[in-house]
């Protein structure tokens, strides 16, 4: 079996492509880590590196890297450079003399990704692994940039069996560079996730493809939020191995402790105290301890910096402009761009500034106690409370629900949801609401049946292990473990594989509620913002009860007259809370829920039948719904909307299921 990798890094290119000073670093930065017989261990000999090739000796590179292998070979692929799509969406990698005439791509001058597919296809290696650290077409120079847009489809043009595909982007980006790092800023996070063995997620001492992508992923996004990189596994290449990590060092385990209560950038007073407790069992040199704790907060001082200079930015244009004219206002958000910056990210920094506060969304919700009885009946505990948060009325309710056996003692309850019509959305007289709420309008729901609770630990533990449809499943994947706590860290592809394995074995269609069905089934015929009343409090939901300090802005740990609560950082067993009138649990907080609906800004243009909404159904962001352990109360409420990118997988983000209800049931 052989190794063999293949890096190149374009840096200089001709005029109407802006120059990339950080690619042929980052063809080193790889080269290091790939060599080194305690990391990568490919042999040098096997390892060629192209600094601004011309066309011919790019092509000729990626031809022979594939030409001649055998069936076990891993064959590694990284570029660093300009990557272009023309109009007719086919993919090309720049070249140093890439260049375009009129606006349009000279294809002599660049690689098309559709010979590069064509090489791989007809190699005999079964373990391909691309790593493209370029933009889709959004580096090309301001005014050239119109027609290259849109999403690449990397399955078509790159995709094949046994392949992984890691991208660091699929949007325009701008980004690309640090201004503190000497790498390209995803590059940068590969190569640490290898050299410091951190993209040793599971802990095994193999470093797998999917693995690094998470590890870069996170701290991209922490560093710079409106990256997206992606992942792209075909068939067997989710678990292609491609570096060591050194699992019983301890730098290692005492930087998987860091990270582990890095909080923001930030340790608590217990989490400094217990860090510098290990420091001593593990017996690391202070100097040591801190450079591991400064590399895990680097991510987060570097998003820090940029809301500084964007504010910088911000108030000195203010100050020349004070009524901002809409040549200004585009040229300041390109500037966010170019730091990489969500309007999410700067709404604060401009509500206090200009007043322009833009919708942003997080969220959190909770569980209860249930009372089962016979005949696919069961009983449950209902609360209603005013303005105040006081309890102003108790009382049981009932529903049907039937049991579903995933063996082993594991069994998924779905409760019956009757059918009917709401108004969905919020009136814009709603405290703490969002713009993406809007315009509430009618919608007819159907009868289904939907999950008791969100998909627990152990329900997910059991169907993990039924036969694969489409892709693997980590059976263990939870941050906070609990086999009756909700599953979380799961991305919405995986919550789809989840419901094709359960309808495969129960031979019913499983699957994510439509963002309808969902708050339908949330406000259970209420038109509150909480299904409880005006309000919410800690003791019927799990969410963050106290105040939050995030760049200036205060996020309050009540709604409205409510009170403050508690803040458990953590989730907790579902069952815990009242049920809604519908006797569904943790529909408030604990954790953001899947549902099937790409995101979209507003309610313009959405179905009124229930339906989910779907437009191109290969979006890159998929709805939330519901908050979690982590959100403020006004996140909680039955119409926030939240969205994240359909691979992202976070500590506070799970789903439950819904079935169509079925004559016989």
């Amino acid at each position: 079996m052989a190794k063999v990798a293949l890096l190149i890094g374009v840096s200089e290119y001709e005029a109407g492509l802006n120059p990339l000073p950080s690619a042929v670093k980052d063809v080193e930065g790889m080269r290091r880590v790939l060599v080194n017989p305690e990391m990568g261990d490919f042999a040098e000999a096997d390892v060629t590196v192209l600094k601004n090739p011309q066309r011919q000796e790019m092509e000729d590179a990626i031809y022979n890297l594939y030409a001649n292998r055998e069936k076990d070979d891993l064959l590694l692929f990284y570029f660093s450079g300009h990557g272009v799509k023309v109009e007719s969406g086919e993919f090309f990698f720049s070249t140093r003399r890439t260049s375009k005439n009129q606006g349009k791509l000279i294809p002599t001058s660049a690689v098309s990704a559709t010979n590069v597919h064509s090489w791989m296809k007809d190699s005999k290696s079964k373990r391909l692994v691309l790593i493209l650290d370029c933009c889709f077409s959004g580096a090309f120079a301001k005014g050239l940039t119109a027609k290259d847009g849109g999403i690449i489809d990397l399955q078509q043009y790159l995709g094949g069996e046994g392949t992984a595909i890691l991208a660091a982007s699929t949007s325009m980006q701008y980004a690309w560079e640090s201004d503190n790092l000497e790498l390209s800023i995803y590059t940068h996070y590969l190569v640490e996730g290898i050299e410091k063995g951190a993209a040793d997620i599971d802990g095994d001492g193999l470093i797998a493809v999917d693995e690094l992508h998470r590890y870069a992923k996170s701290k991209v996004q922490e560093a710079s939020p409106a990256m997206t990189p992606e992942f792209y596994p075909f068939k067997d290449g989710y678990r292609i191995f491609l570096a060591k990590s050194p699992k019983d060092d301890p730098s290692l385990k005492y930087r998987k402790e860091v990270e582990r209560f890095n909080r923001a950038g930030k340790f608590t007073i217990p989490a400094r105290r217990l860090l510098d407790s290990l420091r001593l069992t593990f017996n690391l040199a202070s100097d040591v301890a801190d450079a591991i704790e400064a590399e895990v907060q680097q991510p987060y001082r570097e998003y820090q910096r940029k809301l500084e200079e964007y504010e910088a930015t911000l108030v000195e244009t203010i100050e020349s402009e004070p009524t901002l004219s809409e040549t200004t206002f585009n040229d300041l958000r390109d500037y966010q761009q170019h730091l990489g910056l969500r309007d999410e990210d700067v709404a604060s920094i401009e509500a206090r500034i200009i007043g322009q506060r833009k919708p942003t969304l997080s969220v959190e919700q909770l569980p209860e106690p249930i009372k089962q009885n016979q005949a696919n009946q069961f009983e449950f505990d209902l609360v209603t409370v005013n303005v105040q948060g006081q309890p102003i009325n108790s009382s049981k309710g009932g529903a049907e629900f039937f049991t579903e056996n995933l063996g082993n003692g594991v069994v998924l309850e779905m409760v019956a949801i009757t059918d009917g019509k709401f108004l969905m959305g919020s009136l814009e007289s709603e405290p703490e609401r969002y713009n993406s709420e809007s315009p509430q309008h009618p919608v007819t729901i159907q009868p289904f049946f939907m999950g008791k609770f969100p998909v627990t630990q152990s329900q997910w533990a059991a169907v993990a292990t039924l036969p694969k449809v489409n892709i693997g499943l980590n059976p263990d994947p939870s941050y906070f473990k609990g086999v009756n706590r909700p599953v979380e860290q799961v991305s919405w592809d995986d919550a789809i594989e989840f419901c094709a394995r359960l309808s495969k074995k129960t031979e019913k269609t499983y699957r994510l509620p439509s963002e309808a069905e969902w708050e339908y089934a949330c406000r259970a015929g209420t038109t509150t913002p909480f299904y409880f009343g005006e309000t919410i409090t800690t003791d019927l939901a799990n969410y963050r009860g106290t105040d939050w300090d995030y760049h200036g802005t205060v996020y309050p740990g009540n709604y409205v007259q409510g009170p403050k609560g508690e803040y458990r950082e953590q989730t907790t067993d579902v069952g815990k809370f009242p049920a809604n009138p519908f006797g569904l649990f943790d529909m408030h907080g604990n954790i953001w829920e899947w549902c099937q609906d790409e995101w979209h800004e507003n309610y313009n243009g959405a179905p009124k039948d229930g339906s989910a909404w779907l437009v191109d159904n290969d979006s890159q962001n998929w709805l939330l719904r519901g908050g979690s352990w982590g959100n403020n109360p006004r996140y909680c409420r039955s119409a926030a909307r939240n969205f994240y990118a359909r691979d992202d997988r976070y500590n506070n983000v799970g789903f439950r299921v819904v079935v169509v209800r079925g004559r016989s049931w």
